[in-house]
């Protein structure tokens, strides 16, 4: 984990060449998420879940997605895969993929680029593999589904992607089933089938959850491994702002629905230009001598449908004023960053000192 008083851990190094690519110059976003709003229910009666959701994705990018729990992060994750049901969920906005609108794909248009050209990586390994087929059957079924291969072809294929993410006897490892396997080595598994047909972008959501900082250590390891040597742009959904700021270019802060800031993700820890954000490196964990109390933002995030009308984070805020009680927009910086705070200007808010 990254603390204030931390430097950037090794797979940051290793994802050098890429970062430099990506800020050498302008290049066309692989995903470009415009105006993203997701609501649920009828239309009389809709919850929205979602609003305004903007950020983008380069080729071969390494992009963090965080914030705390039920801020909607998971929820954005399964519409870019085309997960959430088609009935009952409603859409606004574009989320566009190599420039198609995937929000306008049907389920069989989807079955063509799910896994093919958008991976993801699920949260909890062991509810996500199916607990009666071997792990290697069910890499073997999901490439045979997109090429056109035989069950040889399929099985070297699938042990060659267990062997990319550090599997150790991969061939072996290809008869077991989920349970026969650790936390780590299954979390592995689950990216090995998420990388099998090589897709542009990956998702990986909470990847390393549930799993101990050595084992978290190794699996990040793999995901800068992945992203540095097969150039394949990762969208990094975390609640740990210290592990995704080692691993990632850019960051994007949701809250409450919203995305509140995003930047190249140096810019952002230094000079935060939200209080939410802030707030958020501040709680990290430090190795000061002191002993002090660890910082942490009071009250808790709105749930969906009980949204206040101004900033979502006005009630939890020590520099809120009058004039955040009205609908705030995005204000986009001069160095390309966004921010949506009133008071971006003026306040000089805490980030990490390296």
């Amino acid at each position: 984990m990254l603390s204030q008083a931390s430097k950037p851990g090794p797979e940051a190094a290793r994802l050098g060449a890429v970062r430099d690519r990506a800020v050498a110059g302008p290049a066309e976003p692989l995903l470009d998420i415009r105006g993203l709003g997701i609501s649920f229910g009828r239309a009389a009666s809709r919850t929205a879940v979602t609003r305004d959701i903007s950020f983008a994705v380069e080729k071969g990018q390494c992009v963090g997605l965080v914030g705390e729990s039920g801020c909607g992060k998971t929820v954005t994750g399964l519409a870019l895969m085309g997960l959430l049901p088609l009935s009952g969920s409603h859409f606004d906005g574009e989320v566009l993929f190599r420039g198609e609108n995937l929000l306008r794909l049907s389920e069989r248009q989807w079955r063509s680029k799910r896994g093919r050209h958008i991976g993801m990586i699920f949260q909890e390994p062991m509810s996500a593999l199916d607990p009666v087929f071997t792990i290697g059957e069910q890499i073997s079924e999901t490439l045979r589904a997109h090429f056109r291969i035989n069950r040889k072809e399929a099985r070297e294929r699938a042990i060659d992607a267990l062997a990319k993410v550090g599997i150790p006897d991969p061939s072996v490892r290809y008869e077991a089933y989920p349970h026969e396997l650790s936390g780590g080595m299954r979390q592995r598994a689950m990216i090995a089938m998420a990388i099998s047909c090589e897709p542009a972008l990956l998702i990986a959501d909470e990847p390393t959850t549930a799993l101990d900082v050595t084992v978290q250590a190794q699996i990040m390891d793999v995901l800068a491994d992945l992203n540095q040597r097969m150039g394949m742009a990762i969208l990094f959904i975390s609640h740990d702002l210290g592990l995704v700021s080692q691993a990632c270019d850019r960051l994007v802060t949701m809250y409450a629905g919203e995305v509140v800031e995003s930047g190249a993700i140096d810019d952002v820890l230094v000079e935060p230009r939200h209080p939410y954000t802030s707030g958020l490196l501040r709680s990290l964990p430090t190795f000061s001598p002191r002993k002090s109390r660890l910082p942490s933002i009071p009250g808790r995030v709105p749930k969906a449908g009980e949204f206040p009308h101004g900033c979502r984070f006005e009630s939890r805020c020590a520099h809120a004023r009058p004039r955040c009680r009205v609908p705030q927009p995005i204000h986009t910086l001069p160095t390309g960053a966004h921010v949506r705070c009133c008071r971006h200007e003026e306040l000089d808010l805490p980030g990490v000192t390296q």
